[in-house]
């Protein structure tokens, strides 16, 4: 069973950047391929970016490409997400789980989830 801990988010202005963290541990993170998801009020989760395991090829969502960029750092069993040019529809809970592929985007591969962090875009 793998835990995740996501944090760093918070409430910024439209434009604003953020940095969310998620560090694992109980598995072997370096060898899975990693995700970020979100799940906004009233709307299900939805899939954001994914990371392949090397680390060298990254997929997002269309509505994030060119502004929120994927990252890990395997020695320190942590992923990251940079998020710039944020808008108010990216105010959402954001998660990390492991990931995998599935049809044109990716998946949440484990059941189970952290605390997840909010957040939050004002206009």
């Amino acid at each position: 069973q793998v835990q995740l801990v996501e944090s760093g988010g918070g409430l910024v202005q439209a434009g604003g950047s953020l940095r969310l963290s998620c560090v694992a541990s109980g598995r072997s993170f370096s060898s899975y391929t990693m995700g970020w998801f979100r799940q906004a009020p009233g709307k299900e989760r939805e899939y954001v970016a994914a990371i392949h395991w090397t680390g060298r090829n990254t997929y997002y969502t269309d509505s994030v490409k060119g502004r929120f960029t994927i990252s890990r750092d395997n020695a320190r069993n942590t992923m990251y997400l940079q998020m710039n040019s944020l808008k108010p529809e990216d105010t959402a809970v954001y998660y990390c789980n492991l990931a995998a592929p599935s049809r044109s985007k990716y998946s949440p591969v484990s059941d189970s989830w952290g605390q997840g962090t909010q957040v939050t875009v004002s206009p």
